[in-house]
């Protein structure tokens, strides 16, 4: 696999989102199944594994710990804080004092005794992100986190941030069909010598071009509130997909993975993220990492699916007021 930079280290240009083994697309898999898939990944070159307490209301970091934490040493840990389940519901919460406390749990969870990369899983508007930082700079100096990591934030943000404490790493969403990091984030990263890591590379789903029917997704699936999964506009996208399906097989490859290499011709800085509760899917997108496309299969994919093609915007308004991105 190419290799790429978060920090100072190495890690592959495709990791693993393991947020799909439980939370968020219906019922997760069994505990036997996802330590299948976990130990396949790492089995197979995955070495960027990333998690989160809020993921399963930390059942996801307690997996993620009790599978591979005797194979430590032979990956490299992001998960994330700042956002987590209380009773139930979701919590933004990035006073210090949280932070560290998540941080300390985390550790028991995921069996470690430093998670290389740690990020603030969203902004609290109510708290100055150069005091969050601040935080989170004082347990990389204790040894209990490697770098800093943001999640969902603007460049304006990331500046900011960046000016308490070199940042390692920003998380936001980006494929073909969310392109706002192209607003100023991912310019602001390769500037700035941050990683970005691409989560939801696929489009949730969307440009595998194998969800047919948002209708039939399980009832707690957040797809189903997403603007552009609704039956006013998962139609019209659905057009956009089949195209994109006949541009890949001209470029010799799946969708899924002329999604994922794409991305990682947007720069040598980019990472891709993709989920899945599947071994045969997982080693499909693995297989986008050798996938060369030409000029003019970018520009066909650039100009096919696009902010101004794709019908919806990408959170409704109480989504996007949880997050600091920039908007189209």
């Amino acid at each position: 696999m190419q290799s790429r930079r978060i920090g100072t280290q190495e890690v592959g240009s495709i990791g693993l989102g393991c947020m799909n083994l439980s939370h968020a697309y219906g019922t997760p898999p069994s505990r036997e199944a996802a330590a299948d898939l976990l130990r396949h990944a790492l089995d197979s070159g995955v070495v960027h594994f990333d998690t989160a307490a809020l993921y399963g209301a930390t059942a996801n970091e307690t997996l993620v710990g009790e599978v591979l934490g005797s194979r430590r040493d032979e990956f490299f840990l992001a998960s994330k804080c700042g956002m987590t389940s209380v009773d139930g519901k979701r919590v933004i919460d990035g006073r210090p004092e949280t932070l560290k406390t998540t941080c300390e749990e985390a550790l028991r969870r995921l069996r470690t005794d430093h998670i290389d990369l740690y990020y603030l899983h969203r902004w609290d508007q109510d708290i100055p992100i150069e005091d969050s930082v601040g935080a989170l700079a004082e347990l990389v100096q204790e040894g209990k986190i490697g770098g800093i990591g943001l999640s969902e934030v603007s460049a304006a943000t990331l500046r900011r941030a960046n000016a308490v404490h070199p940042i390692a790493a920003l998380q936001t969403e980006y494929s073909l069909w969310s392109r706002n990091p192209e607003l100023g984030a991912l310019a602001t990263c390769a500037e700035l010598g941050t990683a970005f890591v691409a989560f939801s590379p696929l489009g949730r789903g969307f440009l595998t071009g194998k969800i047919r029917d948002v209708a039939a997704l399980p009832e707690s699936d957040i797809r189903r509130a997403m603007p552009r999964f609704s039956a006013a506009n998962y139609p019209r996208n659905l057009e956009l997909v089949d195209q994109f399906a006949g541009l890949a097989k001209e470029a010799g490859c799946t969708p899924a993975q002329l999604a994922i290499a794409w991305l990682l011709h947007q720069g040598e800085h980019v990472i891709a993220l993709p989920g899945t509760t599947s071994v045969p899917h997982l080693d499909e997108d693995l297989a986008a990492d050798a996938v060369v496309l030409s000029e003019e299969v970018l520009k066909r994919a650039d100009t096919l699916i696009n902010e101004q093609t794709v019908h919806g915007p990408r959170y409704t308004p109480a989504m996007q007021a949880d997050v600091d991105t920039e908007e189209f």
